[in-house]
């Protein structure tokens, strides 16, 4: 997939996922990694975005299996820009589709 594309979803995608339940970041690059390509140095720089925009919270719970784990929470704030970014999603994934099957109206021929 083309990292244009990749960049321009992975908040989305990521705010989506931890929406759905608190996860650590293996786990949310495990989960992404489902539909696009991504690597663990992609994952945290956007989580600490997320974070200091006030979208995601973190806390550390210690693991049986090895050192503790930084699973990520989001905010109520956070909630809210999801669902402002899946409108914007479902309109503009909406357009581009009805472009590419030639659904879309095409205004300088009708006139």
């Amino acid at each position: 997939m083309n990292s244009q594309l990749k960049r321009g979803t992975l908040e989305l995608c990521a705010l989506s996922v931890v929406n759905r339940s608190d996860c650590y970041g293996y786990e949310l690059v495990n989960r992404i990694s489902k539909c696009m390509e991504i690597t663990e140095g992609t994952v945290y720089p956007l989580m600490k975005r997320l974070k200091d925009s006030g979208l995601i919270e973190s806390y550390i719970v210690e693991s049986q299996e090895g050192p503790p784990r930084k699973y990520y929470k989001i905010t109520p704030l956070g909630r809210e820009e999801l669902e402002r970014l899946e409108n914007e999603w479902f309109i503009f994934s909406k357009s581009i589709n009805e472009l590419l099957k030639g659904d879309l109206v095409d205004y300088e021929s009708n006139k």
